[in-house]
């Protein structure tokens, strides 16, 4: 632990200058922000023409017809021209809020909110959460319309709404209450951990932050999802038959199979697993149900079992505590940095004593250009992952010597095309829109994959024979 901490003061003394340089870091905040938000504009104007082609790729000319095709296209491009927009007008008021001063005022005004329940500026935990209360509707509030309009204009255009005003409305609800239940304790004891600990929070932290993520995988399932959907136990059938087999032979821990009512919301369809390692639960959208036949269905569930297998989620969340690491790390050279705050508009008594949820927030806005770079990595490794998954479907007959199950891979392959055409999916896609947003290859890719794959395993039974 000594060793940790000696070299985590070393690359405190290389991040000196944060305190001692005269550097105007809501300029920087503002030209990095705005370099971001610029790129991903760039990148849907890249990706906006393929919207116009009028056939899709070759290798899925047989499964779409004209009409979904075009669909599909419409949906792509009111998608774009909504992305758009909407990442313009949050960057300006983002950009607003921080060329106004409006952190400073929140925390002025979480400050006399405070006061006036007879609390001085010592309790800054107190103010802290005051003080994120008061952020929150701000910048929360504007998304509003935006978010009524792609759920009630947008998604009904095309289909896919079938949320009502009144679940809209007790959906944002529920999601605010949620977040003040679980919200506030988690960042006073956020903080608590920051002054208990001091200059050796590190470790300390993210022992607490993985501590929470093990308590929300299980809250998660049993506490927070039952108030938007419904969980029932999948009927009996040949659906039920098939999952349960293809875990038991795998040996997956499965306690519970779950039908969830999506299509309460959305057409939109999916299927995952979730669990603590000795217990997972695998929950199928009844949407997909309704769309694919139990055959396709368990080959998606062999997909996402060979992200079990290979053990993904574990690799993900060893991926995500060192990028936590590494901004814990740096977080102290802007914590006790006064100057850091006084660029920001913060009074000179606030800036002397820099509280830490505001030098934190302000320390993740200098990390947004560094953050983008990093999300671009994080994408490549999950679509290596999902070309593993893939894979593992394809090859899972030899697995498990279930010569039943030797078209496990065309069957991955009809049920991605059914999702894509019910979803009415973009199959066109740009290479570098692609890199920066998507966490899978795209269906064009994934299809060739899975052929190159079968081809191998057919080439290798056939030098066995």
């Amino acid at each position: 632990m000594d060793l940790l901490h000696s070299q985590l003061a070393v690359l405190q003394q290389k991040l000196a200058f944060v305190a001692t340089d005269p550097i105007d870091w809501k300029f920087y905040v503002q030209a990095c922000s705005w370099g971001v938000t610029l790129f991903e504009s760039y990148l849907l104007l890249r990706q906006y023409p393929l919207y116009s082609k009028t056939s899709p790729p070759e290798v899925l000319a047989g499964h779409f017809d004209d009409g979904a095709f075009q669909k599909s296209q419409n949906y792509g491009r009111d998608k774009a021209k909504f992305s758009l927009v909407t990442g313009l007008l949050k960057q300006a008021l983002d950009s607003a809020m921080l060329h106004y001063g409006l952190y400073a005022f929140a925390w002025d005004i979480g400050g006399r909110m405070t006061t006036y329940l007879g609390y001085g500026s010592e309790y800054e935990i107190l103010q802290s959460l005051a003080f994120s209360i008061v952020l929150f509707l701000v910048s929360s509030l504007p998304s509003i319309p935006l978010s009524a309009y792609q759920t009630f204009v947008l998604e009904e255009k095309h289909g896919f709404n079938k949320t009502t005003p009144t679940l809209f409305v007790t959906d944002l609800l529920k999601g605010w209450a949620i977040g003040f239940v679980i919200g506030m304790p988690f960042l006073a004891a956020f903080l608590y951990v920051f002054k208990w600990a001091g200059d050796r929070f590190v470790p300390w932290l993210m022992a607490f932050l993985l501590a929470f993520q093990i308590i929300m995988v299980i809250l998660y399932p049993t506490v927070i999802q039952p108030l938007f959907n419904k969980l029932s136990p999948l009927p009996a059938g040949e659906l039920r038959t098939r999952t349960e087999s293809l875990a038991t032979k795998l040996k997956f821990p499965l306690k519970h199979l779950y039908e969830i009512d999506g299509s309460k919301r959305s057409s939109h369809s999916n299927a995952y697993f979730f669990g603590l390692p000795w217990s997972k639960h695998i929950v199928i959208f009844d949407t997909l149900i309704k769309e694919s036949k139990p055959d396709e269905v368990e080959a998606v569930l062999a997909h996402e079992l060979g992200h079990w297998y290979h053990m993904h989620p574990t690799k993900l969340l060893c991926v995500s505590q060192l990028h936590i690491f590494t901004i814990l790390a740096m977080f102290p050279a802007f914590l006790h940095a006064p100057q850091f705050l006084r660029a920001f508009d913060f009074s000179k008594v606030v800036s002397s004593r820099p509280p830490t949820i505001v030098a934190f927030l302000l320390f993740q806005m200098i990390l947004t250009p560094l953050e983008a770079i990093i999300g671009i990595a994080l994408n490549f490794l999950s679509r290596q992952f999902e070309w593993e998954a893939d894979r593992f479907a394809c090859e899972i007959q030899d697995r498990l010597s279930a010569p039943e199950m030797n078209d496990m891979g065309e069957r991955l392959g009809r049920a991605l095309i059914t999702l894509h055409v019910k979803n009415l999916s973009t199959v066109w896609v740009d290479w570098l829109y692609s890199a920066y947003h998507h966490s899978h290859p795209t269906l064009t890719e994934r299809l060739k994959a899975l052929q190159a794959f079968q081809a191998k395993r057919d080439g290798a039974a056939k030098k066995e024979l």
